[in-house]
């Protein structure tokens, strides 16, 4: 009843609007009213009880799960949080952490006890802080001559179809170019073992031994791993390590990109398509991550363009 009566409130309010676009300010409004039942413990009285669950994909996991999980730590109200293999590290301020999900699904994205949901025409959100993260991971260990760049790329199916947004390997080569004298650069493309699998198949571009050759200065984040120097629990925890020293970042839409704004400095992102485009979340959301500047590039002209003015 309650959706029913907010997409005919949608309608009424936004009836200009793409019909495509419609659902995600219904979740908005949806996410609002859910709220309104904590207001007494959240605000007034402030037991420690809020349990979060979380088993949706990666990047709506950091766009709004885990601030909100610390917000309720900050607040005193966080009792114990779940989501998938892989992110205990991610939620190091939880009195109670648990990795209960082997899989990530899109279903689990439609978890309405969070402030917000995938996209939305409104990220002026009270209940989330920004999480510590480049703070709570910066070490010693990785460290070098050069400022580090990461170049974080995916090769994935997209929409149910075949990869869109990636820097293939004559983009790469273009990029490294350009970067490979001023910085150390790190290349970091997950192989599906080292991170929680979602919905999407992930291909194989045959880059890793192109890099080797053609150059080999170039750290591979799998080598890192492999070396494991600092003695990382997991492929994420050596993520977190290696980004928290960074300030320089090349990567693609989704998780890859929401991981990298939450370390501050410079972010170039490619995304040539999605609803990020219409909600205008490269601009209003990503910044929130870490006051990182973003730098969204449509096509790989503007890909060339961010490279040779800010790299």
């Amino acid at each position: 009843m309650l959706t029913k009566l907010l997409s005919l409130w949608v309608r009424l309010r936004h009836g200009e609007l793409p019909w495509e676009v419609r659902y995600f300010y219904r979740d908005t409004y949806y996410c609002k009213v859910m709220q309104l039942k904590y207001v007494l413990r959240d605000f007034v009285f402030k037991p420690r009880y809020k349990e979060l669950e979380f088993s949706g994909e990666f990047a709506p996991e950091l766009q709004f799960v885990l601030p909100f999980a610390y917000w309720h730590h900050k607040n005193g109200t966080l009792k114990k949080t779940t989501s998938s293999k892989y992110t205990r590290e991610l939620y190091f301020f939880s009195p109670d952490h648990h990795e209960d999900f082997q899989t990530r699904s899109n279903e689990g994205n439609y978890n309405f006890e969070m402030p917000r949901i995938l996209y939305s025409h409104d990220y002026d959100m009270s209940k989330w802080l920004q999480v510590p993260l480049k703070e709570t991971y910066r070490n010693t260990v990785y460290q070098y001559d050069k400022p580090i760049l990461i170049i974080a790329n995916r090769y994935n199916m997209e929409w149910d179809g075949p990869p869109v947004s990636f820097y293939s390997i004559e983009m790469l080569d273009f990029i490294l170019k350009k970067v490979a004298d001023k910085y150390t650069v790190i290349y970091n493309r997950p192989k599906p073992q080292n991170i929680t699998m979602d919905n999407s198949d992930i291909y194989d571009m045959d880059e890793f031994s192109w890099l080797e050759k053609a150059y080999p200065g170039v750290i591979l984040m799998e080598d890192l791993f492999r070396e494991n120097k600092a003695k990382a629990n997991n492929f994420n925890h050596l993520q977190l390590m290696v980004y928290a020293n960074a300030s320089k970042f090349i990567s693609i839409h989704g998780g890859t990109a929401t991981l990298a704004s939450y370390f501050g400095g410079t972010n170039l992102i490619l995304s040539k398509k999605g609803p990020e485009h219409y909600f205008r979340c490269f601009e209003k959301l990503y910044p929130k991550f870490s006051g990182a500047t973003i730098l969204h590039a449509k096509t790989d002209d503007d890909v060339k363009k961010f490279v040779e003015e800010h790299f």
